[in-house]
């Protein structure tokens, strides 16, 4: 299960050799994959590249028939393990899972599998999570690449171009005895195009044809002394020369030729897109990619061929290095190759463009422009294009201004009827109860309950740390913090970081695990203790018995709408006297989730003619006394204002609009926080049965009798003469 489903698209998948694949970029991805005879594939699901762990999971009956071995690993350091099969034996394999974070939880396994090397080619195909768009810490792959020696690939972002360094990367990799890394950035992800197909590859070695016997043991394989002193050697010997020799040999790296031949641009892959873009806009270039400034671009970013960008550079009199981010590792590494090789040529790139931050089309057309001012190549005026930099800039300037002044800021936050939103808010109430204590936050959905009108979270840490980090602000707080932790972050992380911590070192602090059934934040992804339609046979793991059996004794399970229960459990073990971890676990599915499956199913009890029930919430406009508490305490998107119809109360009053997926919050809510009783519940049924129509016969009865009591003129109410008449 996904946050959508590739049955159609999957089809691609089986396209021959001479037919044309067209379609997202991360498909394309897949496509070569197979095409590249790999043995096994598997990853951890996290955006940008989440989809791709979600296709091979859709194409998994293709995949049997290829032999090639699929998991759906835990997390991203399991992931990066499974590329131990490549050490030994001469099988390809792909892992996947977002950057840079991913990469920090498999770095243990990687620096371990780079040490060695492979037999096999082994690819890690990275998210680089890097820019406005992003989800996490601004930093970048290729510190790690360059750290452990593992080469780093950054194709152009069109699709024959990101096959191409699929196919070549596994030939790198064995090629150099290395492992590489594929980074995507996300419109990489997602770019649309085509390109022609080959056959897909069954693996000389694969499950469908075992090898049968193990590979003889050889302790120059391990990364252990003294055998990693060797790889270090051969790291800088052999595998770097005959890595470069292949980037070399095979043009992994493109040139584009262009008039202005005295200067040139020299520009990251997955960068090239954007630059082509600016350029256009600049007149610089035309909308088929012809520029007039020569462009190197770099489809392997790590490492450099110094003899090839001497060549590029040595006929220039200065060129602009475009590489996003900083340090600026790639301009660092090109004026060394420079200086060594005695080039005249002036190197700029920091300082024409930002140090930081996402390079658009617009911050790349002011850093151009700044570069052929500095640059001045003979015959050619750059005023037009200043012009051209200075209308973009001030374009810029307006639209940020007309945002700031005209349109609110919105804030992002949980999906209308969430199960992790009453939980802060019982969390909110409890506080206000007995006092504010440190909370300690996570990586996932709940990480919005670190925004309006929450705002609770003193510190993200990692994904399932949440615990692990409270570990040293308890003591010296005077007061249990209160972690609160995902089932996925449980899974990934927290099982061991945080609950077997804080129970070896005796902690006293109350962990919050919010079980929605699913990896949420990245489209509903299948974990261990996953119990859903579609889910495999195998029975799934508990976390509650998990918990048990590693030793926690105080627990509770509380259903996670259930905001009294909740609100008085959080007391409980924010203040029980007893000493050690207190568990909540808080039970309720994932909203998205539920939704689709519940309307599949209604549609089909619907056409099969039997009764359904819908419950629907509103606020009586009449009671309703303007307070909005329940605003404040819920933040649900479907829980809104709209303006009193009482001509004599100028307060607007609460709302709930058709969003609503009756899940009860806001009456909950209202009831835990002892708020006005203006909320009321109705349940809409279809294809009803005789004794809903007898019911609602009955019902309509006493409406009709109530309106005409309360129509009555007085001394007649009740009276039977009054109500005819007022009826």
């Amino acid at each position: 299960m996904a946050e959508r489903s590739f049955h159609h698209e999957i089809q691609s998948l089986r396209l021959g050799d001479g037919q044309t694949f067209r379609g997202e970029g991360i498909l394309a991805v897949t496509k070569a994959l197979l095409q590249s005879g790999v043995s096994y594939v598997g990853g951890y699901q996290g955006a940008p590249v989440s989809h791709l762990m979600d296709v091979l999971v859709d194409a998994e009956d293709l995949l049997s028939e290829l032999g090639i071995h699929i998991e759906a690993c835990t997390n991203e350091a399991g992931a990066a393990a499974m590329l131990g099969a490549s050490i030994a034996y001469p099988i390809r394999g792909a892992v996947t899972w977002k950057s840079v974070v991913g990469t920090n939880v498999a770095s243990d396994a990687l620096s371990n599998l780079a040490s060695p090397g492979v037999i096999g080619g082994a690819m890690i195909i990275i998210g680089e999570d890097y820019g406005d768009g992003a989800s996490v810490i601004q930093e970048r792959s290729h510190a790690f690449a360059m750290k452990s020696s593992l080469w780093l690939l950054d194709p152009r972002p069109n699709l024959p171009s990101i096959v191409r360094m699929v196919e070549k990367g596994f030939e790198l990799s064995e090629a150099s005895n290395t492992p590489v890394m594929l980074e995507l950035r996300i419109k990489a992800c997602h770019v649309t195009g085509e390109f022609e197909t080959k056959d897909n590859r069954a693996a000389a070695i694969s499950r469908n044809a075992p090898m049968g016997k193990p590979a003889r043991f050889d302790y120059g394989r391990l990364s252990h002394p003294p055998s990693t002193f060797a790889h270090e050697i051969a790291k800088v010997e052999k595998r770097l020369p005959a890595a470069q020799a292949f980037i070399r040999e095979h043009k992994l790296n493109e040139m584009f030729d262009g008039d202005l031949a005295g200067i040139g641009i020299v520009v990251q892959g997955g960068l090239y897109n954007s630059l082509m873009r600016a350029l256009m806009r600049l007149g610089l270039a035309d909308a088929l990619g012809t520029s007039r400034i020569p462009i190197y671009c770099l489809n392997v970013a790590y490492p450099l061929v110094p003899d090839e960008a001497a060549g590029f550079c040595a006929s220039k009199s200065a060129v602009l290095m475009v590489e996003e981010g900083n340090p600026d590792y790639i301009e660092q590494a090109l004026g060394q190759i420079l200086r060594k090789a005695g080039l005249p040529t002036r190197l700029m790139g920091k300082g024409c463009l930002p140090m930081a931050g996402e390079y658009t089309s617009d911050v790349l057309a002011e850093g151009i422009a700044a570069f052929l001012e500095q640059a001045a190549p003979d015959g050619f005026d750059p005023a037009p294009v200043r012009a051209v930099a200075e209308t973009i800039r001030a374009h810029r300037q307006t639209a940020a201004a007309l945002l700031e002044a005209e349109l609110p800021g919105r804030q992002p936050g949980f999906c209308t009827g969430c199960p992790e939103r009453p939980v802060f808010a019982a969390l909110k109430l409890a506080q206000k109860d007995v006092g504010p204590t440190h909370v300690s936050a996570d990586i996932g959905c709940h990480s919005f309950g670190t925004l309006p009108p929450f705002s609770m979270g003193n510190s993200i840490l990692g994904f399932g740390m949440s615990l692990a980090s409270a570990a040293a602000v308890g003591p010296n707080l005077g007061r249990r913090p209160v972690a609160v932790m995902g089932d996925g972050g449980f899974w990934h992380n927290g099982a061991i970081t945080g609950v077997a911590g804080s129970l070896f070192n005796r902690g006293d602090g109350v962990l919050v695990i919010l079980q929605n059934g699913y990896t949420s934040a990245t489209g509903q992804q299948f974990m261990p203790s996953t119990i859903a339609p579609g889910r495999r046979a195998e029975t799934p793991m508990n976390i509650e018995a998990t918990l048990k059996v590693m030793g926690v004794k105080w627990l509770r399970t509380v259903r996670s709408y259930s905001v009294s229960t909740m609100k008085s459990t959080l007391k409980e073990a924010m203040t029980s006297a007893e000493k050690g971890l207190k568990v909540i676990i808080a039970d309720g599915e994932c909203q998205l989730a539920r939704q689709r499956r519940v309307k599949a199913e209604d549609a089909a009890r619907l056409k099969a003619g039997e009764r359904v029930i819908r419950v629907r919430f509103g606020v009586d406009d009449e009671v309703c006394s303007g307070d909005h508490s329940c605003i404040r305490l819920s933040g649900c998107p479907s829980l809104t204002i709209k303006p009193n119809p009482d001509p004599l109360r100028d307060d607007p009053v609460a709302a709930v609009i058709n969003s609503c997926v009756g899940c009860g919050l806001c009456g909950e809510v209202a009831h835990a926080a002892v708020l006005c009783p203006s909320f009321w519940r109705a349940e809409v049924v279809q294809n009803p049965d005789r004794f809903d129509l007898w019911l609602d016969g009955w019902r309509g009865r006493i409406r009709s009798w109530l309106m005409a009591f309360s129509a009555s003129p007085p001394g007649l109410a009740g009276g039977r003469s009054g109500g005819g008449n007022a009826s």
